[in-house]
């Protein structure tokens, strides 16, 4: 039964053939890619009616069969299906649903036409409530299983009043090759006829078309449609990512709280005419544009760190704003793409840091110094430390934009920076401020955290997971004492997490 379509018919199942998966508005299975990877001469059982009981972490809900717990993809608490198991052992298994003999009362319709096929969302068929009740559970998992340590109660996770058009970054890509559902497949429908939207999940060289995204404001969707149907009726060439040729290749958006509109056009060749009749067309069609750049990319891989942008309108940058700090943001800078709830992440980190204006802050993993620049009222002196040097000079600008002159950024390893003389010259941290990515602190660093025994740590993660790792070797001297998750990204996996850890054991 691997493959089939499901269309619900209130009382009744119709079958027909296809490998797709649930799209809730509609009760319709549409296209998944992990579905395609499954390929066995001996076929996994299928489990038959099986409830699905509780979520267990990014993305996967579980159900309990004979004492074995099922880790499962694309369902909701309250299903119940039949599922093909991908994955098999002792204790545990992996499967995804091949029929849904029933829904969970707790779904409701998606909002965007794209769900199911793009992947940018993966939880719109949860009411916001679901969501937020499944990420706070996600990180108490987390910190209990992984952590294994004492914790406080956790508080309540800090949800966003606005769930649609929050993002103030979007970043599309140009293909030559669409992701087109099989249901959608026919003889009229030209798979290669360039597309600009996202990425299909799990596929490299495919796009999904989008439409309307709902997670930035307009004009984004305008002018992403407009720059592709211009580069249709001139017929450019869109970038074909498995032999890295063509000339459309990305758009970035950038929409601040003030209005200003940054857009960056990425190019896959050095062509100055097709260029500059580009650029003035969009000029011309959107005069709301404060910023306008374009990239040539002539790269095998997207990332714009080691590229220059060439502003052809405007500052070359935009002023955001977090209270009543103001930071310049460039096309290549990194900044909390949800601003609003950006602010209210900074505002319980300044509340876990306890400060009184006597103390030295280290923020660590510092980029363009936000973190640091939004406690500076509240301490004695901040220092800064990013591997990053392009970010460490947004950082001193951005110090200097506010009149910040206790604030002091420094380019290299927090290892290597991170010295007794270093600690001489600028004074030992009263508080530390660690934001790592998702892969969490490196180990050197937690020993590093480790060795400087400041009185107080607060630790910000995207990742609850890698954060409870690294809370586990802190546990050597130190006691997590508050823990607050934050959602910046509704209708996503994603949770960011605030925790406030003392130091309680100091080495003698």
């Amino acid at each position: 039964m691997k493959g089939e379509l499901l269309t619900y018919h209130r009382s009744s199942f119709t079958l027909h053939p296809s490998p797709f998966i649930l799209h809730p508005s509609s009760f319709t299975l549409h296209p998944s890619p992990y579905l395609r990877t499954v390929s066995r001469k001996k076929p996994l059982p299928i489990l038959e009616n099986v409830l699905v009981e509780s979520y267990a972490a990014e993305g996967k809900s579980l159900a309990r069969v004979e004492g074995k717990v099922i880790f499962i993809e694309h369902a909701v608490p309250g299903d119940v299906v039949d599922l093909r198991l991908t994955k098999n052992k002792k204790d545990w298994a992996e499967g995804f649903p091949l029929r849904y003999r029933s829904y969970s009362s707790d779904r409701t319709t998606p909002f965007c036409d794209h769900f199911g096929t793009c992947g940018g969302c993966q939880w719109q068929m949860l009411p916001y409530e679901k969501q937020l009740q499944y990420k706070h559970q996600q990180v108490v998992d987390v910190l209990t299983r992984i952590g294994r340590l004492p914790l406080p109660e956790i508080q309540p996770i800090r949800g966003a009043d606005r769930q649609r058009y929050y993002r103030n970054k979007i970043e599309y890509t140009f293909g030559s090759r669409e992701f087109i559902p099989k249901e959608k497949m026919s003889d009229a429908v030209d798979s290669e006829a360039g597309v600009a939207g996202f990425h299909a999940r799990g596929f490299f060289d495919k796009v999904v078309r989008i439409d309307a995204c709902h997670l930035q404001a307009e004009p984004t969707n305008r002018i992403r449609n407009f720059v592709c149907q211009v580069a249709k009726d001139q017929g450019w060439s869109f970038y074909d990512i498995r032999a890295h040729v063509g000339f459309l290749r990305n758009l970035q958006i950038r929409l601040c709280r003030s209005g200003a509109l940054m857009v960056n056009i990425i190019v896959g060749e050095d062509d100055p005419k097709k260029i500059e009749w580009l650029m003035q067309t969009v000029s011309d069609a959107f005069p709301e544009i404060t910023t306008l750049l374009y990239t040539i990319n002539l790269k095998w891989n997207d990332s714009l760190a080691d590229l220059q942008p060439i502003t052809w309108k405007g500052p070359g940058h935009v002023i955001e704003t977090l209270e009543d700090f103001s930071f310049k943001i460039g096309p290549t800078s990194f900044f909390q793409t949800n601003t609003e709830q950006a602010e209210v992440l900074y505002q319980i980190t300044r509340e876990f840091a306890e400060l009184t204006g006597k103390e030295t802050v280290y923020d660590l993993y510092c980029g363009t110094g936000s973190i640091g620049i939004f406690l500076s009222k509240q301490a004695r002196k901040i220092i800064g430390v990013e591997l990053i040097a392009a970010a460490i000079e947004d950082a001193r600008i951005n110090a200097d934009r506010n009149k910040i002159a206790s604030a002091a950024f420094f380019a290299g390893d927090v290892i290597e920076i991170c010295t007794d003389a270093f600690f001489d010259q600028h004074g030992r941290p009263d508080v530390v401020i660690t934001d790592p990515p998702r892969a969490g602190m490196h180990d050197k660093l937690v020993q590093k955290i480790l060795d400087i025994e400041a009185p107080l740590v607060v630790y910000v993660s995207c990742n609850p997971a890698t954060q409870a790792r690294d809370l586990q070797r802190l546990a050597e001297k130190y006691t997590v004492t508050r823990v607050q998750p934050v959602d910046l990204f509704p209708h996503t996996l994603h949770i960011e997490n605030v925790v406030q850890l003392r130091l309680t054991r100091s080495m003698p």
